[in-house]
């Protein structure tokens, strides 16, 4: 597990930057990739996408999702009006029209949208009445090969969203990624059993 500093994602030309400009980063993880070459982003995700999404990857980490959902239901934070479209704009509108038509399919039940897939970038949008946040996903060789990096972009919705980050910094840092991690680089060590893209 490798946290990393904000400008492991700030110094690649990524086209995020482009799109996204007025978003902080907020976190920056790599997921090591032992073998992988230049062209496994694409099995990389499949196998991700095939051991299922963050919240499933402990008992702890699916008990905070559970929560947090359970928190946004009893204060609104994930009603309609919050999220994308309403709230705030979708990052679509802005996508450069060689972008446009390159989103994935969203999974059934994820509270992510795709923004657009590239054989070496991905980006997935969500907005609610805490923050609009983007995860971004990059492929990219590291100093023990190839990896995945998530950048997770942030615009907190106000003071409020602010405090509601800081609170669940402790969260995500010591109980969330680590839990990613073993997830997504365990998916990376099974992925003979992921049929790819």
């Amino acid at each position: 597990m490798s946290r990393l500093p904000k400008s492991a994602h700030r110094d690649v030309p990524w086209r995020i930057h482009e799109i996204a400009p007025d978003f902080e980063i907020e976190d920056v993880w790599s997921y090591r990739a032992p073998g992988a070459g230049p062209d496994d982003s694409g099995k990389m995700l499949a196998a991700i996408r095939a051991a299922g999404g963050p919240g499933s990857s402990s008992r702890i980490s699916r008990a905070l999702f559970a929560l947090r959902w359970r928190l946004g239901r009893l204060f609104g934070w994930d009603r309609e009006r919050e999220g994308l479209g309403a709230r705030v704009g979708s990052l679509r509108d802005r996508l450069p029209e060689d972008l446009r038509g390159t989103a994935e399919a969203d999974p059934s039940g994820s509270p992510f949208r795709s923004l657009y897939r590239l054989p070496r970038e991905a980006a997935r949008e969500i907005a609610n009445g805490t923050v609009h946040a983007v995860m971004h996903l990059g492929w990219v060789e590291g100093n023990d090969g190839w990896e995945l990096r998530m950048a997770v972009l942030v615009r907190p919705n106000g003071l409020f969203g602010r405090l509601y980050l800081a609170a669940i910094l402790p969260f995500r840092l010591l109980i969330v990624y680590p839990a990613m991690t073993r997830q997504w680089e365990g998916a990376w060590r099974s992925r003979s059993t992921v049929v790819t893209e």
